[in-house]
């Protein structure tokens, strides 16, 4: 049996919205096929964006959403993105696949996804090939409402009003495909690029220093020591593979329980290298004025088979809703520090929320954990503890069997989120709530086999349903989650 302690009187950090935040890159068909689909398309859309994928976006309040990359952000250059289609310059994927890209998706057509979903935009900018005066130029294209070179050019490309920008980021992975540089290097090119992205009007910019890859504490140390007053937040990346290292990332469907296990105990790590993350900044910035931003987390295996290998394709199962559950309780337990997070990615790639085929779309299990979890948007994180037993046979490589989150809403509401990692046995729960008077609950849940997944022949397998396993009880709640299972229970 598992015991959660929830004290609804201890509220702790705002857990911020954009902690449930996405990313998109000019990889696979993400963008094209995925987002768009062009205005010409047989397949519904307004202004070339594919109406079944934004009104499902908007179902789970996308808060915000990145783009164009990813190692694509650093071969890309905006000003080949805007002005009319047919004249616009084609170039060589060469990050992903080597295909063409036309650049028909650029700056406008993103900011109109972001419109039509009702999500912020955070822009990624090229420092590997780009140089300072085009980065400070597409901010000014963007953002300033007056008489300049790039504001008669976004009026003449038919915008005339300025747009919000206020996430940006300064690079992308800058310690590999980024450009391969040093961390003292880097933090030094950061400095220079972040001064001239000017604050036009009340537009201001909140900048995003690219950050370290994983478990490397020195560029982290670097950065912080160095450019730590200069920007407002730091990156970080981190993949989950089900194998110790990138030769072992395995088949996406096609695993036993000891994979499962060891992809929840690699999964895991997110909490060690976010909290180990969170002291060295903490001692550059006690205060906690500069938010972590991990802007890409999620799972990576084997392209699914018969698949282009560029483009990074692979199916979602149940194992990968768990991997979100439990990545998810880690950000809202540390959303002191993490002020955004950004799954890798959105449609098509790697951990997706929706697969699309031709006009079919899909909603993934992985999906519909952000839709049980939407419920800790701008919610207080109320203080919480967890006893809980191991779940997997690995020796040294167990998880907790329950991995929960706990928040308040403006209303007064609690939303609780449990997820029971165990493929095989279910775990019952005793939920004590000090400081709060339960008098109504409700619940939904998601549960299936670890490997089960949605397909375009059968896209409802996984799905959420209602459930009335929680009661009432004289100190807080009682209820059992069967394996593989995930609970949104709301209290009132």
């Amino acid at each position: 049996m598992a015991k959660l302690y929830i004290n609804a009187a201890a509220k702790k950090s705002r857990i911020s919205r954009n902690i449930y935040g996405h990313f998109s890159e000019h990889l696979g068909r993400c963008i094209y096929n995925g987002l768009y689909v062009g205005e010409d398309s047989a397949i519904p859309n307004v202004n070339g964006m594919r109406s079944d994928v934004v009104e499902a976006l908007k179902n789970i309040r996308v808060p915000v959403l990145r783009w164009p990359g990813g190692c694509f952000a650093d071969e890309y250059h905006w000003k080949d993105g805007v002005g009319p289609k047919a004249s616009r310059k084609k170039m060589i994927n060469t990050h992903w696949g080597g295909v063409l890209e036309d650049n028909s998706f650029g700056t406008h057509e993103f900011l109109e996804f972001c419109r039509q979903v009702g999500c912020e935009p955070y822009i990624n900018g090229n420092v590997g090939s780009g140089t300072v005066q085009e980065m400070s130029e597409w901010v000014e294209y963007m953002t300033f409402d007056g008489v300049s070179p790039m504001a008669d050019l976004r009026k003449q490309n038919g915008h005339e009003a300025p747009w919000k920008i206020k996430y940006f980021g300064v690079g992308n992975e800058n310690w590999g495909c980024g450009g391969n540089m040093r961390p003292s290097y880097y933090a030094d090119e950061y400095r220079r690029y972040q001064t001239y992205l000017r604050n036009y009007g009340d537009n201001k910019i909140y900048r995003i220093a690219c950050g370290p890859n994983g478990a490397d504490y020195g560029w982290m140390e670097t950065l912080m020591d160095i450019a730590a007053p200069f920007m407002d937040g730091i990156s970080l990346h981190y993949y989950t593979v089900p194998g110790p290292d990138w030769n072992n990332k395995t088949s996406a469907t096609d695993f036993n329980e000891e994979l499962y296990y060891r992809t929840l105990f690699n999964a895991r790590k997110m909490d060690e290298i976010v909290t180990r993350h969170s002291a060295i900044m903490d001692r550059y910035d006690p205060e906690k004025r500069i938010g972590l931003i991990v802007d890409e987390w999620g799972t990576w295996y084997d392209v699914e088979p018969g698949t282009n290998p560029g483009f990074l394709y692979q199916q979602n199962t149940m194992r990968d809703a768990m991997v979100a559950a439990l990545t998810l309780n880690v950000f809202n337990a540390h959303s002191d520090r993490v002020r955004m997070a950004n799954i890798a990615q959105m449609v098509n790639v790697l951990q997706a929320v929706i697969l699309t085929e031709g006009e079919k779309m899909l909603l993934t299990p992985t999906y519909h954990i952000f839709d049980l979890y939407q419920c800790h948007q701008d919610a207080d994180l109320l203080e919480s503890c967890l006893d809980t037993p191991k779940a997997g046979a690995l020796p040294g490589e167990q998880v907790p069997q329950l991995s929960a989150s706990a928040s308040m809403d403006q209303n007064g509401v609690i939303h609780i989120t449990a997820a029971n990692l165990s493929a095989s046995e279910p775990c019952p729960v005793e939920c004590a709530l000090d400081g709060f008077a339960a008098r109504k609950v409700s619940a939904r849940i998601l549960a299936g086999r670890m490997d089960a997944c949605n397909t375009f022949d059968a896209p409802e397998t996984v799905k959420p349903a209602p459930f009335d396993g929680v009661s009432l009880t004289e100190k807080g709640l009682s209820f059992t989650l069967p394996a593989c299972s995930a609970a949104e229970i709301t209290v009132e």
